[in-house]
């Protein structure tokens, strides 16, 4: 008789690839882990993993015995979210994982109102996380919800056995020095015409970073990024200092310097906000609440993608 126990280890190692980091995320020891796999080995009679540099890769047959061990994880996490649903008490702790904008933005009303409703009967834990790291972690049963995103131009596949919840469609806009923006009339901008300018960008390995370089490139150029700033913040301050131009999420540039304009895009491209949840979890009560929460927030954030200037009022 397989164990599930040991069926989680080897599930937690085929997402860490890593006996010592398995053993962190199950809080065991990295003997503990071994012992059990090895255990499981015997139990089947044939190699699961092998060593692979300083990690653990599966075999076929460990391949073959996550894939099971998925569905069998999937129907118990449905199952404890039925039981979960005939609770009338709303309590307990949501783990959330969520990127830095939906954090500053939709996390946080949603977490004045869920203070304000339920006190500290419901508790938020929140962990800063990219959305492919927070889908990765909604998976490994790390997080109850994830907040992700994608753009018009970068659709995004979920995890098996996800449910996505739509939030908020949140408008790419054009952040310019004022000037540039005077020279446009403050009308939508066709990139076309910012081919010959410097651009700044967020980190290469970010979403934001390809959806501006497909946009730049249905446009008909290949933008001369001069920067690359993990901040948006830090990227409106160069802008507000003439270093060049950029494309970002209207949630993304909640406080505008001074000598920064933000225009619509001509060509409309639209970043989709949404959590995520396992299969059914949000049949558990407070997964529901939080869910209710965020979706409040989303319709209190929606933003509206019109010209700005340091003389305009902020708003998002």
């Amino acid at each position: 008789m397989l164990e599930l126990r040991r069926l989680r280890l080897l599930h937690a190692l085929a997402g860490y690839g890593t006996v010592n980091a398995a053993a962190e995320a199950l809080h065991l020891t990295g003997p503990a882990v071994s012992q059990q796999l090895a255990t499981l080995e015997r139990e089947v009679g044939i190699p699961l993993v092998r060593k692979q540099g300083r990690r653990l890769t599966l075999t076929d047959a460990g391949r073959v015995l996550v894939a099971h061990t998925n569905v069998l994880l999937d129907q118990l996490a449905a199952a404890e979210a039925d039981l979960l649903a005939l609770r009338t008490e709303i309590a307990g702790t949501v783990r959330i994982g969520a990127f830095a904008s939906a954090t500053a933005t939709l996390v946080a009303t949603a977490w004045r109102s869920v203070a304000a409703e339920h006190g500290e009967r419901l508790v938020l834990r929140v962990a800063g996380m990219e959305p492919e790291e927070s889908l990765s972690a909604l998976a490994r049963g790390e997080i109850e919800l994830a907040l992700a995103h994608f753009y018009d131009l970068l659709p995004c596949a979920l995890p098996p056995a996800c449910e996505r919840f739509d939030l908020l469609t949140d408008p790419v806009v054009v952040a310019l020095p004022d000037k540039d923006a005077a020279d446009h009339g403050g009308r939508p901008v066709d990139l076309a015409s910012l081919g010959d300018r410097a651009w700044l960008s967020v980190p290469s390995d970010t979403s934001c970073h390809e959806m501006l370089q497909r946009a730049c490139g249905v446009a008909g150029f290949v933008p001369r990024v001069i920067a690359q700033i993990g901040d948006y913040a830090a990227v409106l301050a160069l802008i507000a200092a003439g270093a060049g131009v950029t494309l970002l999420p209207r949630l993304g540039a909640q406080h505008v310097p001074s000598g920064v304009a933000l225009l619509p895009l001509a060509r409309p491209i639209n970043r989709h906000i949404f959590a995520v949840t396992r299969h059914r979890g949000d049949r558990h009560p407070a997964v529901s609440t939080v869910l209710e929460h965020l979706d409040r927030a989303a319709r209190d954030l929606t933003p509206t993608p019109v010209a700005e200037s340091a003389e305009a009022p902020h708003t998002a």
